[in-house]
């Protein structure tokens, strides 16, 4: 049997990756710098899990993979990928490595801000700059978190305060930064400034159970300035429905690093079974692969998996409907995407927290060594999907069924 699950799958090549829902994954033409990070991460990362911290030659890797420019447009020097290529992308490096798949996907959602926010002489000098520079970003955008304060000194704002769960920003070039001006949830300012700019420092206190290099941990601002050029206010963060697609394409990278990992554990099971699980002696069976509660459980898998990754792929096609229609695109229009994405994360979130914890129940007990790492995968969903209660997303979902109203358009991201 094929180690990839590829039933009736063409083989892989350069510009495609078998996936283990059986389906042969477009990854256009930068399938080749995927698999060849991918091949790059695959080595260490048990280790790195382990030892967590900053992934700093890996941070490296992925600076110098080509795909970090992939949603920078055309017209500023990028690929201007569409959106559900990249966040595949970003889905198939989670199957080896979520926590720079996390990096990735947040180096994109930056560029989509400075798309949605900017104006053209900001988008032309931080997108063409990433391209030029090769760019990473960084970000300290938590809306939750109130602890930065900010006042006007003259021409420039300055940022005085903390912010958590800043991914990224450890070793990054720019940064976004968001603070709150007013109590309504759309006064935010957003700028970009340099990471290295006088008075941030990125704190090394990122300590979670999973997602352990994605230098998710606080960044401490003293006396910032930022000054008039650098404030992203035309057309800005509440200037229209287009500029809230930022909010759901933040919702739609964990989903695809929820997948990511769910996919990644169902191979590697697979795999160990295959190698190394003897039948159970009560199975009647001379081997594992023919153990027929083994094949309930991992076929039942193998459905939720492929149902989950369907509706995120569905959701994705129709975000990027949504981007293309740019201003034009409607608050009923922007409701309507919102549902998609809530409920493809939702999904995700349970299909893949009941397939990291499952795939124990098929490798047994051998297979919790440490050094086979399988944990990893259940602890990186289980972090990353207590980012918001998923709970709201579903009671989002139920109000717009019952009542026809659409979600809040600022909601957190």
């Amino acid at each position: 049997m094929n180690p990839e699950f590829a039933f009736n799958a063409p083989p892989a090549t350069p510009e495609t990756s078998i996936d283990v829902c059986g389906q042969t994954l477009d990854l256009g033409a930068h399938g080749e710098k995927v698999l060849a990070l991918c091949a790059q991460l695959a080595p260490t990362v048990i280790e790195r899990d382990k030892t967590g911290g900053s992934g700093w030659e890996q941070h490296g890797m992925l600076r110098t993979s080509g795909l970090a420019t992939l949603a920078v447009p055309r017209a500023q020097g990028g690929e201007e990928a569409p959106w559900p290529l990249i966040l595949r992308i970003v889905r198939r490096v989670a199957q080896v490595d979520s926590s720079i798949a996390h990096l990735l996907a947040f180096q994109h959602l930056q560029v989509a801000t400075v798309q949605l926010f900017g104006d053209a002489e900001q988008q032309q000098r931080y997108l063409a700059g990433t391209v030029a520079n090769r760019w990473l970003w960084g970000n300290a955008v938590n809306a939750r978190d109130t602890r930065l304060n900010v006042t006007l000194q003259g021409d420039d704002y300055v940022l005085d305060g903390i912010k958590s769960f800043c991914s990224g920003t450890r070793g990054s070039d720019m940064m976004t930064v968001s603070v709150a001006t007013g109590a309504a949830p759309a006064d935010r300012l957003f700028a970009v400034i340099p990471t290295t700019r006088a008075g941030v420092t990125a704190l090394d206190d990122w300590d979670a159970i999973g997602q352990r290099q994605t230098d998710s941990g606080s960044v401490r601002f003293e006396q910032v300035p930022i000054h008039p050029g650098e404030v992203l206010r035309d057309p800005g963060p509440a200037s229209s429905p287009r500029a809230t697609l930022r909010n759901m394409l933040g919702q739609m990278m964990l989903t695809e690093n929820y997948l990511g990992n769910a996919l990644g554990a169902l191979r590697h099971a697979a795999d160990y079974t295959r190698e190394h699980v003897k039948a159970w002696a009560m199975s009647g069976q001379a081997e594992a692969v023919e153990d027929p509660y083994l094949l309930l459980r991992t076929g039942d898998l193998w459905m939720q998996l492929r149902a989950a990754v369907a509706l995120s792929e569905l959701a994705n096609r129709h975000f990027q409907q949504a981007w293309e229609r740019g201003l034009e695109l409607t608050p009923e229009q922007r409701g309507a995407l919102s549902i998609d994405v809530a409920a493809a994360r939702a999904m995700a979130a349970r299909v893949a927290l009941h397939v990291t914890s499952q795939i124990f129940e098929m490798v047994g007990a051998r297979a919790t060594a440490n050094r086979n790492g399988l944990d990893r995968f259940w602890r990186n969903v289980r972090t990353h999907t207590l980012h918001d209660p998923i709970d709201y997303r579903l009671r989002e979902v139920g109000r717009w069924l019952l009542t026809g109203q659409p979600p809040f358009p600022y909601s957190y991201g």
